[in-house]
């Protein structure tokens, strides 16, 4: 029997946002490098920008329609960008049954790109190829600042970091902290 192996890990890299319009342009950086199949799995505490963030994907993928947090019903798919895109909402969910009862195996469509806000409640039901993107308020007193972290999961990711990292510190030249 060979040995099982972890799925790789990137070490976390942190951006400091300083406002909503800087969350969404790091999220559009990250847009050139998603592919269909890809999974951003967002954590955070309420109105920390995961929806923000999602917007900036959309943005940078071509939709235009509105994107708003679908909390109310569960999720929402969106068409007409470079690939069709999903986003999902599982704060209302309070089991992982209601969220196989939903359907939880047709949401990992490898055709679209998927983006799962509160993606860390369901952790274990998460492939293991991902990418991790969490938010925290900021230190400083400042309410509009938002520290987010990313992080890959998995060899899908591995040179895809790299890439992620290299645009968001061209963004945030100033924001070279690291977890």
């Amino acid at each position: 029997m060979q040995p099982s192996w972890p799925p790789l890990e990137s070490e976390p890299f942190t951006i400091e946002a300083r406002s909503a319009d800087e969350t969404r342009r790091l999220a559009v950086a990250l847009s050139p490098v998603l592919v269909p199949g890809d999974l951003i799995v967002l954590a955070g505490d309420l109105g920390s920008g995961k929806t923000t963030f999602v917007q900036g994907i959309a943005a940078g993928l071509g939709i235009t329609e509105q994107v708003t947090s679908p909390t109310f019903i569960l999720m929402k798919e969106y068409s007409g960008g470079r690939y069709p895109f999903m986003h999902l909402d599982i704060y209302r969910l309070g089991r992982y049954q209601e969220l196989i009862d939903l359907g939880y195996d047709e949401f990992l469509d490898p055709s679209y790109v998927l983006a799962v806000e509160w993606g860390d409640m369901i952790e274990p039901m998460l492939p293991q190829e991902h990418l991790r993107v969490s938010f925290a308020y900021s230190d400083n007193d400042d309410d509009s600042t938002r520290r987010i972290s990313l992080s890959s999961k998995g060899s899908r990711w591995v040179e895809r970091i790299a890439q992620v990292k290299d645009l968001a510190m061209e963004l945030f030249p100033l924001s070279e902290g690291s977890d």
